[in-house]
């Protein structure tokens, strides 16, 4: 396969004084997006994209703290997009159309398997990847998360990022069975994790018991391609919602199914709110609370897509939280978060579910005790 040679196409040579990262952006000439969350991937204006072909945009959601990013990329009907590969990982989510995708490396090895929507993949590092729309008459729409932000400004040379030509031969295997949804379970501090490389429909893997983020939620933890970045499916009931939690940046959370909505704040400030249905997306910042309520009349399931995963060791310095100091139990809630849920459980006429909340006694330290 030929080298990517357009300089329009791969962004600039590197300029000391700016990251490389935001120099190739401003080259893309597509819209960039930079807010706390998305109403509707399905509906985000495109532009023609050079390097990708078809029409995209790239999403800077605040929340990422610029350890990923995110783009949307548009086949239209009957279409294909330009072959690329590239020198860090991306997990694609296919939001609207069927069709397929290839994959090969530059030993002649290929592989190709379809898609629908629902499904979840992931192109092995620096595997060359080219996706056609199986459809005559309607536009297919890929949503992708990346590591491309921190690996571009690692190396500082566009060239090496889409050119670079070898072959990672332990992450890609032109088996038959690599990309047909095949996968093995096994467990991580007993949490399940289903390790794939293609997943047909998030919508129907299995998810497991989740007691510790409470309202009956469940959730299963999904490795792919042998990668640094991973994936997980929460899915909690009708008339309920989640503890509040905080985490590292770069969780891209795209509802797949449901009605609802989020809060996010920063320690010592108020809830910004943001409503969602199937498509939406928001990104909580690093250290910010976020809480998850389902006010629809089936229950709600987000997909997650994060920076870090449970098989390979994280980043030195990246910080490992846990819910005793990082999530807030409903006990300690301030009041108006329950009054707040079950306000708009009324307006739809869905009755919750939640258990009666008994504040901790007077003088108990709760990390929400600035939003009371």
């Amino acid at each position: 396969m030929d080298q990517i040679n357009s300089k329009a196409a791969l962004g600039p040579a590197y300029q000391p004084g700016k990251p490389l990262y935001d120099q190739w952006l401003a080259a893309q000439n597509i819209p960039i997006i930079r807010e706390f969350y998305i109403e509707d991937l399905r509906s985000v204006p495109l532009k023609p994209w050079e390097l990708r072909g078809g029409n995209g945009a790239i999403l800077n959601l605040i929340g990422t703290g610029e350890v990923n990013d995110a783009y949307l990329s548009e086949i239209p009907p009957g279409q294909n997009l330009r072959p690329l590969r590239a020198m860090f990982e991306e997990i694609i989510f296919v939001l609207e159309g069927h069709g397929s995708t290839s994959l090969w490396n530059d030993d002649g090895r290929k592989i190709t398997f379809e898609w629908q929507p629902g499904s979840l993949f992931s192109p092995p590092l620096n595997t060359w990847r080219q996706h056609f729309n199986g459809s005559g008459d309607k536009p297919a729409r890929l949503f992708a998360v990346t590591s491309a932000p921190p690996l571009m400004n690692l190396f500082r040379d566009v060239g090496f990022i889409y050119n670079c030509p070898f072959s990672f031969t332990n992450r890609f295997s032109a088996d038959a069975d690599s990309f047909s949804g095949a996968g093995k379970e096994w467990l991580t501090k007993n949490r399940p994790v289903w390790e794939s490389n293609f997943i047909p429909d998030v919508n129907a893997l299995k998810r497991f018991p989740h007691p510790e983020r409470g309202a009956g939620a469940g959730n299963v933890k999904i490795e792919l391609s042998d990668n640094c970045m991973s994936a997980h499916i929460s899915e909690f009931p009708v008339g309920s919602y989640k503890k509040a939690h905080r985490h590292c940046a770069g969780a891209h959370v795209v509802i797949v199914a449901g009605q609802g909505y989020s809060l996010m704040w920063a320690p010592g400030e108020q809830p910004k709110r943001f409503d969602w249905h199937a498509g939406s997306i928001v990104v909580p910042p690093e250290d910010w609370f976020h809480q998850h309520f389902n006010t629809g009349t089936t229950p709600a399931r987000y997909l997650a897509i994060k920076p870090v995963g449970h098989k390979h060791a994280r980043p030195p310095g990246w910080r490992v939280y846990d819910a005793a100091s990082d999530q807030i139990e409903y006990e300690d809630e301030a009041p108006f978060i329950r009054q707040m849920f079950e306000d708009e459980l009324a307006k739809n006429g869905v009755v919750c579910r939640m258990p009666p909340v008994r504040p901790r006694a007077e003088g108990s330290v709760a990390p929400s005790a600035a939003l009371a």
